[in-house]
């Protein structure tokens, strides 16, 4: 018996379905047409119908006789039957399928926002960072990294970006260092970071250090990022801006000859007589000299300097920079110098900020005094400039009798006073312009007003002045509701014996006093030099730092220069 069962096609049928057979179903191949073998099929116990052809051997394996559309149909009802989905199935697959997807996607936000951070670190060099950075970090994050390299060996940290909630004694969010794996053991009574000044480079005396970095449910920058390396005892040292000391400790430049001993040896307050004696005064003759620290080598960063030109009342200043290149940025937000045309620091008096290479114009003031801010952070230094005076008489220059003289001695066309555009520096031919020397033509344009405003922040009510001005250039804040949201850090340490004299000054600073023109004054170095004598003790039991270098303001007692709160 063959192995297999014959299909028969009848000459009626074919032709009865000659069109289906010409053009057989497309999803039937065209070899069922002529020969199946399906067992199932079979029927074993038939025999071949006389005069049908049988098996070649006579043997009697039956064959099934179906037309071509006979055949098509029942294989269409087995197909039918065999792959007909299961809807309830196919269902509850979707559902499960997608209830797993959903969970795993739950997980990874978890997984995402609850990033885990922290761990041991053993190599020989590494980084981190905080989580997430450099976008913001998570809220109630408790990260600990241990740090151990080869017995015998020290480690050199430094954190490259520290951007953490800034807050008075870094209570909220904070950057937490210590010199050896023990947590309860603080590096050098100054442990805690925060805000956006980075710490100096960090050497250990001994292979272990724990770094902490902790933050609360509110507010959340960008964080911090930071590396190690293993360094032998006898290689540590300093970024070339920091000052090194004691065999390993780097201070900021702020630190050093800022009137406190940071180092054991006290180096960092050695030969410091004419530190700031360059930085900043007061000029008072008719012509002079001056440049930024160090010139004609680069000036160190964190620099802050004003100087005050002030000459016998009825002169005028020219000012002329020769050489001039300080850090290049658009809006020179970052080094540059600030001229006024006033004693005091006002936008109505601003004459020019200038940065770059790009040499500034002569300026002339239009009275008797001026003032010329220099500014530079922490980053990039330049060679700095240097910068000429010369005071002249206003009756030195005059004008003929068809003209106007300017207060500073400037010739204008007799025919633009009173036109109603200022067409002097000072806009004096502007002023004491009668109803009757100006046509109903010539508009009427308002004098400027100086913006003194009266002191709203709670903090400073009651202080010895009541009237401030903004922006705040010293600190670049840009009203008095921002300067009050900094100084809400500082109400916590009113129950301080020496809050009054540290409240005088972080006023002083933040809501800073208002000059007659409009301008603002620092307060005086003794002002800072008399809350520093009595707070660093109390700041220093809440583990903070003084956090303010009084070198930086003026040592005078000249009301021109700074004020006495």
């Amino acid at each position: 018996m063959k192995e297999y069962t014959e299909i028969i096609l009848y000459p009626e049928a074919l032709e009865q379905s000659k069109e289906s057979a010409s053009s057989p179903p497309p999803h039937l191949p065209s070899f069922l047409l002529t020969e199946f073998s399906n067992p199932a099929l079979e029927k074993d116990s038939e025999a071949p119908a006389q005069g049908e052809p049988g098996d070649e051997n006579g043997g009697g394996g039956g064959s099934v006789k179906l037309s071509a559309n006979g055949f098509a149909q029942q294989v269409q009802d087995v197909a039918s039957r065999k792959f007909k989905p299961d809807c309830k199935f196919s269902w509850l697959c979707v559902a499960i399928l997608s209830t797993v997807l959903l969970l795993l996607l739950a997980l990874l936000v978890v997984i995402i926002i609850l990033s885990p951070c922290g761990g041991t670190l053993h190599g020989p060099k590494g980084s981190f960072s905080s989580p997430n950075y450099p976008a913001p970090y998570p809220p109630n994050s408790l990260c600990r990294w241990h740090i151990q390299v080869t017995e015998g060996m020290a480690i050199q940290l430094k954190v490259e970006v520290l951007d953490i909630e800034s807050s008075a004694s870094c209570l909220y969010d904070r950057l937490e260092i210590y010199k050896d794996q023990d947590a309860s053991s603080s590096w050098d009574g100054s442990s805690k970071f925060c805000g956006n000044m980075a710490p100096p480079t960090i050497n250990t005396n001994n292979n272990r250090m724990q770094v902490v970095f902790v933050s609360d449910d509110n507010f959340a920058p960008s964080g911090f990022t930071a590396w190690y390396r293993a360094i032998a005892p006898s290689e540590k040292n300093c970024s070339w801006e920091e000052f090194l000391c004691d065999q390993g400790r780097c201070l900021s430049p702020a630190f050093v000859c800022d009137g406190h001993p940071d180092c054991v040896d006290q180096r960092d307050e050695a030969n410091c007589s004419t530190k700031h004696n360059e930085c900043g005064g007061t000029l008072t003759d008719l012509e002079g000299q001056f440049f930024s620290p160090n010139y004609p080598h680069p000036y160190p960063p964190l620099q802050l300097c004003l100087w005050l030109i002030s000459v016998p009342p009825g002169h005028v200043i020219d000012l002329h920079f020769h050489n001039f290149s300080l850090e290049s940025q658009e809006d020179c937000n970052y080094d540059f110098v600030e001229v006024y045309d006033s004693g005091g620091m006002g936008t109505t008096s601003v004459m020019g900020k200038f940065c770059s290479s790009d040499l500034p114009p002569v300026l002339t003031s239009s009275q008797h005094v001026m003032t010329i801010l220099f500014v530079a952070d922490e980053g990039v230094a330049d060679i700095g400039f240097f910068a000429t005076y010369h005071a002249h008489n206003t009756t030195e220059k005059t004008c003929g009798p068809s003209e106007f003289s300017c207060r500073n001695g400037e010739c204008r066309a007799q025919q633009l006073v009173c036109d109603g555009w200022s067409d002097c520096w000072d806009g004096s031919d502007e002023h004491n312009c009668s109803s009757s020397s100006s046509t109903s033509s010539n508009p009427s344009y308002p004098s400027v007003e100086l913006s003194c405003e009266p002191v709203r922040v709670e903090m400073c009510l009651g202080v010895s002045y009541n009237a401030t001005y903004f922006p705040n250039i010293w600190l670049n804040i840009p009203d008095q509701q921002q300067a009050a949201e900094v100084l809400q850090d500082y109400l916590m340490l009113k129950d301080l014996s020496c809050y009054p004299s540290l409240r005088l000054l972080l006023c002083g600073l933040f809501v800073p006093k208002c000059t007659p023109n409009g301008g603002i004054l620092q307060p005086c170095r003794s002002v800072c030099r008399l809350a520093e004598q009595r707070c660093q003790e109390s700041l220093r039991l809440l583990g903070t730092p003084w956090p303010l270098n009084c070198n930086f303001l003026p040592d005078s007692s000249n009301p021109l220069e700074c004020f006495l709160p």
